[in-house]
């Protein structure tokens, strides 16, 4: 089975994102454990964690279907070690906000090397820091999201995503979640059936589908192989619906959240009720 829905609005409390959840139609969601763009946020309130809680078992959200993203201000990669170490305390921070709402899933994106160090010393600095933060939690995976490798991102490619990996002591507690919007402008064509085929295949061999946690559902602006992480309603882009057609009928897909990232949030609802189709889960 396919789990769709949205990255929604934690406005107000955490404890109201499932509820905006379900008012969309969604099977699956995530959110920000607080505000993304700042590098600190008020500490979750009893309020906070039981009300999240509750309102995930009332409106019959698993814990596995859950996939907050971290800040967008942490590079794991930073060449400079006093941005490093700031970057690290925050993304404890989300892992820690995860354990506390009983969530398991913690999207994020690999550091940037900023033209400082290496590709490779800025992938070895990611897992540095991933095994930091996994030692001093428990029960939360961290799962790197490939990149459109846009400016001097990393993880546009699938081996970088595997030698984070690979230097991961605890592959228990590591996964991937695939951006079609950024593996298509990162030169993986999902929109043609040979080029589906091709991406996956290369997925499995370098990374693994075990490693598969979620999957982002984004349409391109940007031409294939452009670098340029501009996000387009499902449909409207250069993937087109039958890219989409194809994740939701392969069944390697199930059983993660699948996440729509879409700019028209008005237009969620009928995305989900799109996908849900294509899926053949037109009832759910």
């Amino acid at each position: 089975m396919k789990y769709i829905g949205a990255h929604v609005s934690a406005a107000g409390g955490v404890e109201n994102a499932p509820e905006r959840a379900h008012d969309i139609g969604a099977t699956a969601f995530a959110l920000f454990t607080k505000n993304q763009r700042r590098w600190e946020g008020p500490a979750l309130t009893s309020e906070n964690i039981e009300g999240f809680k509750a309102n995930c078992e009332k409106y019959g959200y698993s814990m596995d279907y859950v996939m907050p993203h971290d800040s967008y201000l942490i590079n794991l990669g930073h060449p400079e070690q006093a941005k490093l170490e700031k970057s690290r305390n925050a993304f404890l921070d989300e892992m820690q906000r995860c354990e506390q709402l009983g969530i398991t899933l913690l999207n994020f994106h690999p550091g940037s090397h900023l033209n400082k160090i290496s590709v490779d010393e800025c992938l070895r600095r990611n897992a540095d820091s991933i095994n930091w933060a996994l030692d001093q939690t428990e029960g939360v995976t961290a799962v790197i999201e490939n990149t459109a490798g846009q400016g001097t991102n990393t993880g546009f490619r699938f081996e970088h995503l595997a030698a984070i990996i690979d230097k991961v002591e605890d592959k228990s507690r590591i996964g991937v979640c695939i951006d079609s919007c950024h593996a298509y402008a990162a030169g993986y064509d999902l929109s043609t059936q040979e080029g589906y085929q091709q991406m996956f295949s290369k997925f499995e061999e370098i990374v693994g589908f075990q490693y598969l946690k979620g999957i982002h559902l984004n349409d391109s602006k940007k031409e294939l192989g452009s670098q340029v992480d501009r996000h387009e309603s499902i449909g409207q882009g250069e993937i087109g619906l039958e890219g989409f057609k194809r994740l939701m009928q392969d069944d390697r897909l199930d059983d993660i959240p699948m996440i729509l990232e879409t700019p028209n949030t008005k237009r969620w609802p009928e995305e989900i009720r799109l996908l849900k189709e294509l899926a053949g889960q037109e009832q759910l």
